[in-house]
């Protein structure tokens, strides 16, 4: 007996997966969008929220023998001399909470900013897989390498600026000399650190920001050599701007390792246009036309046999 075919309102729609609406011929609506978009949003904000409980929880607490997070955040301001800074007893470091719960709402904010770069690739990878299905291929692979790069290179300016604070901090203290010791609330002082990590990762980015475009066709090494003096003059101005302790140490310190990094592009620049080239080279271009060879062409069996009966006829 034949199957009777399925009532329309049976038919299968398209498939989820993981929360996600997917159509076999890869197009969504507009409610499929914002479907997604609350789906990616979700995902992010669930383990920004989870990274800021363990932030919040290693901020008082150490961690398999290693310091608290709070030890580790006080360590460049109790790197100061004893009679630079405010000391209730001697021997002792502590910073000033001037209103009630402030300590409470700087271990939520510190909580929030540990979690959000601990976790940082689970919520850049959600941003990129809400943009990916309206890329290519190739800006696809682009993409998932820019946010590996990103987040090593975050944490990597991030662990510069920890080890520049104390000196920066021991810079501008010490114009008072011994007529001013420096008591700094939490509140000012957590609110310096972090914003040092934050400038010092962000600036991080820019030298991969030059080779992720000279990747995608946009900047060529070529443009980026004639460039190289007024680059290097801007990457002194950013690190000028992006120090909030507007000290000459972490601007140097700062600037000289954008530098670095800026050179570390110029070569992967090169290497990816000379590359380019070589591969230019081996394969003609689609556009170019082939070469016509202008030589007769050999005749054929049919050929020959009608020329040798014209002949004889």
């Amino acid at each position: 007996m034949a199957r009777t075919p399925r009532h329309p309102h049976h038919v299968r729609g398209p498939r989820r997966r993981w929360g996600r609406r997917h159509n076999p011929d890869g197009t969504m609506t507009l409610v499929d969008h914002l479907r997604e978009l609350r789906y990616r949003l979700g995902v992010a904000m669930i383990a920004v929220v989870f990274g800021a409980t363990f932030g919040f929880w290693w901020f008082s607490h150490p961690l398999f023998g290693a310091p608290s997070l709070g030890d580790l955040l006080l360590g460049p301001y109790c790197a100061l001399p004893p009679e630079l800074r405010f000391s209730p007893e001697p021997g002792q470091c502590r910073l000033l909470q001037t209103k009630p719960f402030e300590v409470f709402v700087l271990q939520l904010k510190v909580g929030f900013a540990v979690g959000s770069v601990l976790l940082s690739p689970v919520w850049l990878y959600q941003l990129w897989a809400f943009i990916t299905p309206g890329l290519r291929d190739g800006e696809r692979k682009f993409a998932t390498q820019f946010v590996g790069f990103a987040t090593v290179l975050f944490a990597a300016g991030g662990l510069l600026a920890y080890f520049v604070v104390p000196e920066g901090l021991l810079f501008m203290v010490g114009f008072g000399g011994d007529a001013f010791f420096t008591a700094l609330t939490g509140d000012e002082y957590v609110g310096f650190v972090l914003l040092m990590l934050f400038m010092f990762g962000l600036s991080f980015e820019l030298p991969l920001v030059l080779v992720m475009l000279n990747r995608a066709g946009l900047l060529s090494y070529a443009k980026l050599r004639g460039w190289w003096r007024g680059i290097v003059f801007g990457l002194f101005v950013v690190a000028a701007v992006a120090t909030p302790g507007q000290d000459p140490i972490s601007m140097l310190a700062l600037a000289a390792a954008l530098c670095l990094l800026f050179a570390i592009a110029l070569v992967l620049c090169r290497h990816h246009d000379r590359a380019k080239e070589r591969r230019r080279g081996a394969a003609p271009s689609p556009d170019e036309p082939s070469a016509i060879d202008h030589r007769p062409s050999a005749p054929t069996a049919a050929a020959r046999a009608e020329e040798e009966r014209s002949w004889l006829g």
